[in-house]
């Protein structure tokens, strides 16, 4: 497997865009229930600048999944504190992908001087959660039914990592 994890540049909005509209239209994944325009997923990748970044990993040259850090709220005392998200690709999923991209993110986030990584992932997605668990992120708290997708209620675990 010819994997290379990189930063992502704005000519892969394309695929990061395609990857997420995936998750959007058949996963738990995401909350998002409308797939995104390319107009809106430029709009994200250029607000993410170089204190939250983003990362694709490409496989044999093809982009079949992307990582990134945001903000985890918007008051100043958060600062410290990020949020990753984690898209692989349908046939890609279970190859350790995965795996790389959240290595990639917690270094990333220690670099940049991130106190702690918050993982907010719908309780269906249990893959996100033993990947969040097997790189040493805990449950730190539970949101019963606050999503409703695909025509039920989905709770939301949170996860953390001290870095």
């Amino acid at each position: 497997m010819d994997l290379v994890i990189r930063r992502a540049k704005i000519e892969d909005v394309p695929w990061i865009m395609e990857i997420y509209n995936e998750a959007i239209l058949s996963s738990f994944a995401t909350f998002d229930v409308e797939p995104k325009t390319l107009e809106d997923r430029k709009e994200w990748f250029l607000s993410h600048g170089d204190d939250y970044p983003i990362f694709v990993a490409e496989l044999n040259g093809n982009i079949v999944g992307w990582a990134s850090i945001s903000r985890f709220r918007d008051r100043y005392a958060y600062r410290y504190t990020v949020e990753d998200s984690i898209y692989i690709k349908k046939d890609y999923r279970g190859m350790g992908i995965g795996t790389e991209l959240l290595k990639t993110l917690i270094n990333a986030a220690k670099e940049l001087g991130y106190h702690t990584i918050v993982g907010v992932i719908s309780s269906q997605n249990v893959e996100s959660i033993n990947l969040h668990k097997k790189l040493g992120f805990e449950i730190t708290g539970v949101c019963k039914e606050v999503g409703y997708k695909f025509d039920q209620w989905i709770d939301v675990i949170y996860m953390q990592i001290m870095l």
